[in-house]
C-alpha cells in the first residue's frame, strides 16, 4: 500500500512538473511571438512616419506650387518649359523644366525680390546670389551639379540653370532608410571626397577671351555641405549642389592661415565644426577642414541614423548649450556593427581641434578611403 501511495505521489508530481514546463514554454513561445510582433510594429510605425513625412512635403509642394506666381507653367526665356516645382525656399523656388532648345529636364532656380524691400536689403541679396552662381558657374566635375545659364526674368527676378538629378537628395533617402550598409554608405562617402577635393584643389578655367591667359579658378569651401545638398543623379550616384555659403580661398590664403569667417552662425549647425561658434575678438579663420568635418559627421549619419552631436535638438538649443563647442568625444551605437577602419576615419574628420584635423587632401588618402573592397 505504501508503495503505491508513493508511485501515485511520484506521478502526480511528475504532471505537476510537466504542467509547468508545458506552460513555461507556452509562455516563452508567446514572447517570442510578442517580441516578432514588437519589431513588426516598429517597422510599420517607422514605414507610416516615412510615408507622413514624404505626403507632408508633397502636400507643402503643391500648396507652394499652386501660390507660386509662376503656377500657370510659363516658357522661360523662350527656351526653359516649367513643369512642376520640385522645392521653395526664403526666397526662391527651384522648378522642374523642359529645356526646348536641348531637349532635356533642367531644374530652373528663380531668384525673387520683395518689392516691399527697401534698396539696401534689395542690394544685399541681389549681392548674395550672383557671388553664388558666379562661383557655382565655372565648375565642371561629374560630382558636382553643372550651372548651365543664368538670366533675368523681369526687374525683380531671375533664374539659374541647374542640371537635373532624377533621385531625391540624400535626406530624404535618410529618411526611407534611416541607416545604410557600410558598403552602399562608404561608396557615397568616396563621391563626396571627388568632389571636395576638386572644389579644393582649384585649377586653370578656359583661356579668357579679352586677355588672352587661363584664368584660375579658385579654391572652394562648401561650408554647407549636408544630406540636403548632396543629390542622387542615378541609382547609387551622388552629386554636391547649393554653393550659396560657399568660400572663396583667394591666392594667398592657404589651409594654414585660412580665411576669415564673415557669416559667423550661418549654415546648419550640426555639420558645422567647433571653430565656426567661437565668440570674441577677431572672426575665426577656417579653411576646407570645415568640409572634412561635415563629411565626418555625414558618413557618421549614413551609417548610424543619427548625428553623432546635436541630435533631437534645434539650431537655437545648439547654439544656446554650445553643443558643437563641446564636441570634444565621439561616441558611436553598438548597433549597426560598422568597421573599425569606418569608426577611426569618422573620428579623422571630427577631430576637435582644427590644426590636428586633415584637409580634403590629407583625409583623402586615408587607408579606409584608398583599400580595395571585395
Amino acid at each position: 500500500a505504501n508503495g503505491s501511495a508513493t508511485s501515485s505521489c511520484a506521478n502526480l508530481q511528475l504532471e505537476e512538473d510537466l504542467e509547468l514546463c508545458e506552460a513555461e514554454d507556452i509562455i516563452k513561445t508567446q514572447i517570442v511571438a510578442l517580441r516578432k510582433r514588437e519589431i513588426t510594429l516598429a517597422e510599420e510605425a517607422d514605414a507610416l512616419r516615412i510615408e507622413k513625412l514624404i505626403y507632408i512635403r508633397n502636400l507643402k509642394r503643391l500648396n507652394s506650387e499652386q501660390s507660386s506666381r509662376f503656377h500657370k507653367r510659363p516658357v522661360l526665356n523662350n527656351r526653359y518649359l516649367l513643369r512642376c516645382l520640385l522645392g521653395k525656399g526664403g526666397f526662391s523656388e527651384v522648378w522642374r523644366a523642359y529645356d526646348l532648345l536641348m531637349l532635356r529636364d533642367v531644374a530652373v532656380k528663380i531668384h525673387e525680390t520683395n518689392p516691399n524691400w527697401s534698396e539696401q536689403k534689395k542690394e544685399v541679396y541681389l549681392k548674395h546670389a550672383t557671388r553664388e552662381y558666379k562661383i557655382h558657374l565655372n565648375l565642371v566635375h561629374p560630382r558636382i551639379v553643372s550651372l548651365y545659364e543664368v538670366f533675368e526674368i523681369d526687374g525683380h527676378s531671375f533664374a539659374t540653370v541647374l542640371e537635373h538629378c532624377e533621385g531625391p537628395d540624400l535626406e530624404l533617402y535618410l529618411k526611407k532608410n534611416k541607416c545604410l550598409p557600410e558598403k552602399e554608405a562608404r561608396s557615397i562617402l568616396l563621391q563626396i571626397l571627388s568632389g571636395l577635393r576638386y572644389l579644393s584643389s582649384g585649377g586653370n578655367l578656359k583661356t579668357n577671351d579679352t586677355t588672352g591667359r587661363r584664368d584660375q579658378r579658385p579654391c572652394i569651401i562648401h561650408y554647407d555641405l549636408k544630406p540636403a545638398n548632396i543629390l542622387f543623379s542615378g541609382p547609387g550616384e551622388v552629386k554636391i549642389t547649393d554653393f550659396g555659403l560657399s568660400k572663396i580661398m583667394e591666392p594667398v590664403d592657404t589651409e594654414s592661415t585660412g580665411i576669415e569667417l564673415t557669416s559667423q552662425f550661418a549654415g546648419t549647425y550640426w555639420y558645422l565644426p567647433p571653430e565656426c561658434f567661437r565668440m570674441g575678438g577677431r572672426p575665426p579663420k577656417i579653411s576646407n577642414k570645415v568640409d572634412v568635418w561635415s563629411t565626418g559627421v555625414i558618413f557618421y549619419q549614413l551609417l548610424f541614423g543619427q548625428r553623432p552631436f546635436g541630435e533631437g535638438m534645434t539650431q537655437d538649443s545648439i547654439l544656446q548649450h554650445n553643443t558643437m563647442l563641446n564636441a570634444t568625444q565621439v561616441n558611436f551605437p553598438q548597433r549597426p556593427q560598422v568597421s573599425d577602419e569606418a569608426k577611426s576615419f569618422i573620428q579623422k574628420c571630427l577631430t576637435y581641434s582644427q590644426t590636428l584635423r586633415p584637409d580634403v587632401s590629407s583625409i583623402s588618402s586615408d587607408p579606409y578611403i584608398t583599400k580595395k573592397i571585395k
